[in-house]
């Protein structure tokens, strides 16, 4: 019977367990403890291991099997998202606005509980002061109407959260993603659980197994170019 590892927040930031070795129930629990580290974080993405908790609980590190990712050649766009692109008067950007849009992501769940908390949104600040966590920022004129941010590990793009101000604005901002993604040579946008809202976009299910395997080469990879983008409309991503 598997067994959850705890870690120290002494340990190395490698010392996590094979992610083959993760429960069944809950789906891909795989250890308990250790610290947000940028050390610690990157560590985990290398691994195919994502960190999700709620207030007052421990931290506790994921690894999913089956995994829900997007093929940025796969990307869904329907008839009305396409519309939306077109004439809904929205700009798209990257890395301009990192604080506001994790914010606007803790904020968009806040009364359903968030797993964003004050521990984790600093850890990811860190993480984009570094240059390794990122945002996609939507904008209607002045105001912030959406966004994502999620962790860039090689030529794999790790989501974490996205939300919406406006309506579609959450959907532009992953458009906007996966088009940064194919210029950067990126393959693989982790997206973890799969939802409705995602497999509408194109979102599919790997086998864990599968997705490690992927993982590895990927993470090794360098991207084509930088990740910040100023504002561009988002007719553009047509």
């Amino acid at each position: 019977m598997a067994e959850l590892r705890w870690l120290a927040p002494d340990e190395p930031p490698d010392a996590f367990p094979s992610p083959h070795l993760a429960l069944r129930h809950p789906d891909g629990l795989l250890a308990v403890g250790g610290d947000l580290s940028p050390e610690r974080l990157l560590a985990a993405y290398r691994r195919g291991i994502f960190p999700w908790f709620n207030e007052g609980q421990p931290i506790l590190w994921w690894s999913p099997d089956p995994r829900a990712v997007l093929l940025p050649d796969e990307l869904h766009v329907s008839r009305s998202l396409r519309r939306t692109l077109k004439r809904a008067g929205f700009t798209v950007s990257m890395d301009q606005a990192f604080d506001a849009v994790i914010a606007g992501c803790a904020e968009s769940r806040a009364s359903t509980g968030t797993w964003i908390t004050p521990e984790m949104r600093q850890a990811y600040e860190s993480l984009f002061e570094l240059g390794d966590a990122h945002s996609v920022e939507v904008w209607q004129g002045e105001t912030l109407a959406g966004g994502l941010y999620g962790v860039a590990i090689g030529r794999m793009f790790a989501g974490e959260s996205m939300f919406s101000a406006v309506t579609d604005a959450s959907k532009v901002a992953l458009v906007s993603l996966v088009h940064r993604c194919r210029a950067l040579g990126v393959e693989l946008i982790d997206c973890q659980l799969p939802t409705p809202h995602l497999e509408s976009l194109g979102c599919r299910r790997l086998p864990r197994a599968d997705f490690l395997q992927r993982v590895k080469r990927l993470q090794a990879m360098q991207p084509l170019g930088p990740w910040v983008t100023g504002p561009t409309p988002s007719s553009a991503l047509l």
